[in-house]
């Protein structure tokens, strides 16, 4: 098998059928790699940048493009090498090593098609029969009565986990974050308690402070020490970024004087840049993203770094079809995984892509398919066209979105 061609395709459809995200973001943006063989086989990748920085993709896909054409797919290892060494200067960490992520994803989607094996099977092999996931909740929707309808809803797709964001949101008011330590404390330990009356102590409850991609506002370690005082009592099962990743010291204070999990990661990217993190014990469970962190390989590189230092692995999968099934694939060949991110009421942007992705009661089960079980047809192509300016955060000069 040789590789022929590699492109890029970039997509624009629903963010998910969830009415309490899409209250807020009704629309996301995907960047998918295709690699086409001189047999029947295409591998398919998909990376998270796309939902950030589609138009920042097909340069870099095109840059490296030359270093697999002709080449055999199967050495994913070397061509990953090459690629990342090519970046030595821009791509270390960043953008180029995203985008490389879905590179080599689609390499590894064509070898398990080659061998009729499932991906997970060649990363290892599978550690678990099942895993628990969680309902990736996005805001919290205020007012508290909007919230605990939030939360029936999620219960009642069968989610026995449900993550909620810092701060609240509120129809036709906006977002709201806490900005001092008292008001913080103060807020998160009031929504955490009526949360946990509301769900029971049988549900796992998660909070994320959204402080690794917080633009206006971020907090300090002052503040989330207090916070974390104030939610200890609600038995969270973890408290997802509660800073910024500019300040790898505070994490690791932080996460040393509480018995709140602290997880985070889901914007690091390779191990260059986890070491950082992970050598200083910053995450009691971190969150690499398997359409992110800069490759499958690369996701299995990282738990095994954590898992030799007693910490645990929480997939981040905020993507589209194509990053939920790396994610899954992934998380049954780690070991040391405990929960699967997995947004509730999945759009048609990832259920016509995510071909095997299986759910029941509240775990998710493993893939059957060879490679990651994901389909991207020239249908699914046109149903979702590209709108340029649709990524998230996209508001800048020249590009104001009104989504």
């Amino acid at each position: 098998m040789r590789i022929t061609d590699v492109r890029t395709v970039l997509l624009t459809g629903p963010y998910s059928n969830d009415p309490y995200i899409c209250a807020l973001r009704p629309r996301r943006s995907a960047a998918f790699i295709e690699i086409v063989t001189d047999t029947e086989h295409v591998g398919i990748g998909e990376t998270y940048a796309g939902y950030f920085f589609p138009e920042g993709v097909p340069p870099i896909v095109e840059f490296m493009k030359p270093i697999l054409i002709g080449q055999s797919p199967d050495d994913i290892a070397t061509l990953w090498q090459r690629m990342y060494h090519s970046g030595n200067f821009w791509g270390r960490v960043g953008l180029g090593v995203t985008v490389l992520n879905g590179i080599e994803a689609a390499l590894w989607d064509l070898k398990g098609k080659e061998y009729g094996l499932p991906v997970y099977q060649l990363l290892g092999g599978k550690k678990h029969d099942r895993l628990p996931c969680y309902a990736s909740g996005g805001p919290s929707n205020y007012p508290q009565s909007e919230l605990a309808r939030k939360l029936d809803f999620y219960l009642g797709l069968g989610f026995t986990g449900v993550k909620l964001g810092a701060g609240s949101y509120t129809q036709g008011q906006g977002g709201y974050t806490p900005r001092t330590a008292v008001e913080a404390a103060e807020f998160e330990g009031d929504k955490v308690a009526f949360a946990r009356k509301h769900v029971g102590q049988n549900v796992k409850l998660m909070l994320d402070g959204h402080m690794g991609n917080a633009s206006r506002f971020t907090w300090d370690l002052g503040i989330a020490q207090a916070v974390m005082k104030a939610v200890e009592p609600g038995g969270l099962f973890f408290f997802e970024e509660p800073l910024h990743y500019t300040d790898p010291w505070s994490y690791s204070e932080l996460c040393r004087g509480t018995s709140v999990p602290i997880a985070g990661g889901e914007c690091l990217t390779a191990m260059y840049e986890w070491r950082v993190f992970a050598e200083r014990d910053c995450f009691d469970i971190g969150q690499p993203d398997a359409a992110f962190t800069g490759g499958l390989g690369e996701f299995m590189r990282v738990s095994a770094l954590l898992e030799g230092r007693g910490k645990h692995v929480a997939t981040h999968s905020a993507g589209a079809g194509g990053a939920l099934m790396q994610n899954t694939h992934t998380a049954f060949a780690t070991g040391n995984c405990v929960i699967c991110e997995v947004l509730p009421a999945l759009g048609t942007i990832h259920t016509d892509i995510a071909t095997d992705f299986r759910f029941e009661d509240g775990d998710v089960l493993p893939p059957e398919e060879p490679g990651l079980g994901v389909t991207l047809t020239d249908e699914i192509k046109n149903r979702y066209p590209f709108v340029p300016g649709s990524g998230e955060f996209n508001s800048v000069p020249g590009k104001i979105l009104t989504d």
